[in-house]
């Protein structure tokens, strides 16, 4: 059968497309309709909420976190029952965050002068942390974090003032660095002397502390007078340069006598009056002031030989065995770290004891950040608690082994378990 075509004769015939793409592009483009008025008073709101969803976190970043955190803090315990429980509480709001900072090589930072020295390809690392303030939006992200840690403004400075704080972390900074130096020059065979300095207030003497023992109730007399940071020139009419003059001037006063005392506190001449009292369970009993000074001793190294650790603005003591080791490495044949590169924090004194620390989570962290695969930290630290050794390795789980140590013997000790060079020391302070 056929059909005749009945269109117009004037009219060509349109021919099915044969494009299969132009086919369901027409397709679609058929099935295009303008948007109805109804849709169109939709897309009003809907843009907004976009607007809106945006908008907020640029917002909330500019909203301090103090505005609406809080955290509480125990200021008083009962003490009858076992464990002591807490009876009063205080809300402080949440103002900063103790986070991780760096992990960097000490080396770089390290000049000696006038003494042979040695290369190695290994590297020990010091670790920093900082705790700026904090907005809603950054409170929002770190608080579920374990390597964070949320503070109040007491959490950070305590009874001190931002500067005083500062000032303190730099001289501990600086007798962090003098010890590493004696410790290391005098295991390394070289003569070095101790000279010690001003007489400046590190903190006052707690006479009681709260049952659970993290805050104090009863600071010394001297309290009502000094400031951590402040330095003592004169006590009782004598001039002060060293803490050795303490002693004798003190010898001759009687626990409960008023002394007056002069001093500097940020460059101004102060004056005041203060009663002593007898040194906590010290057996004969001695008189003192009540404060513990910051060590500001200082080493007279061998003539012609320089030392420079250029820590720039960076405070505290916490890199005190990282430079020690650092020194020994480079002042010693061998290669302390056998090639690996080993993070290490821990405070030095000059018997060569190895101090806890603060933050020791956010410095795990830090490591971890690097990609450093050994971490030496302070036996002190314990196991426990928000510093103590669970707490970072829960951090950084498998990919950083925290290793702990008491003193800078045992630091030797771990760095050869490891794969480093044993070291042939002259003189390593032992206690």
């Amino acid at each position: 059968m056929t059909f005749e075509h009945l269109g117009a004769p004037s009219e060509p015939a349109i021919e099915p497309a044969t494009d299969p793409a132009a086919a369901g592009s027409a397709s679609v483009a058929s099935l295009v309709r303008r948007p109805s008025s109804r849709h169109r008073w939709w897309a009003v709101p809907l843009a907004g909420l976009g607007m809106i969803t945006a908008a907020v976190p640029l917002a909330v970043s500019f909203v301090p976190s103090t505005a609406f955190v809080e955290k509480s803090r125990c200021e008083q315990y009962d003490t009858s029952v076992d464990p002591p429980t807490c009876t009063s509480r205080v809300a402080e709001a949440v103002e900063y965050a103790l986070v991780p900072a760096d992990a960097e090589p000490v080396a770089p930072r390290l000049s000696i002068e006038g003494a042979p020295t040695y290369d190695s390809q290994g590297q020990i690392y010091f670790v920093t942390i900082t705790e700026p303030k904090i907005s809603l939006l950054d409170w929002f992200i770190t608080r579920n974090n374990d390597a964070a840690r949320l503070l109040s403004r007491y959490d950070k400075f305590g009874d001190q003032t931002p500067q005083q704080l500062t000032q303190s972390g730099q001289q501990q900074m600086r007798s962090a660095k003098d010890n590493a130096m004696y410790v290391a020059l005098k295991a390394a065979g070289y003569p070095v002397e101790l000279q010690q300095g001003d007489v400046i207030i590190d903190f006052l003497l707690c006479l009681e502390a709260n049952a659970a023992g993290t805050e104090c109730v009863q600071f010394s007399p001297a309290d009502e007078v000094l400031d951590p940071g402040d330095q003592l020139t004169s006590v009782d009419g004598t001039p002060v340069t060293t803490v050795d003059d303490l002693g004798p001037i003190l010898a001759k006063v009687k626990a409960g006598d008023m002394i007056d005392v002069e001093f500097v506190r940020n460059g101004e001449e102060m004056t005041g009056e203060i009663e002593t009292i007898l040194a906590p369970g010290e057996d004969p009993p001695r008189t003192i002031i009540g404060f513990r000074p910051i060590d500001t001793t200082t080493v007279k190294l061998p003539e012609g030989i320089e030392v420079e650790i250029n820590t720039d603005l960076i405070g505290g003591p916490s890199a005190g065995l990282a430079f020690t080791l650092t020194l020994i490495d480079q002042l010693t044949e061998g290669d302390l770290m056998g090639g690996h590169r080993v993070a290490v924090t821990g405070t030095i004194n000059l018997d060569g004891d190895v101090g806890a620390i603060g933050g020791l989570n956010a410095k795990a962290s830090a490591v971890q950040q690097v990609g450093v695969r050994y971490f030496l930290v302070p036996a002190g630290q314990g196991m426990d608690g928000s510093d103590g050794v669970l707490q970072a390795r829960k951090v950084v789980g498998d990919d950083v082994e925290i290793i702990m140590v008491a003193t800078v013997q045992e630091a030797l000790d771990a760095l050869e378990r490891i794969g480093g060079d044993p070291v042939q020391l002259v003189d390593l302070p032992t206690v």
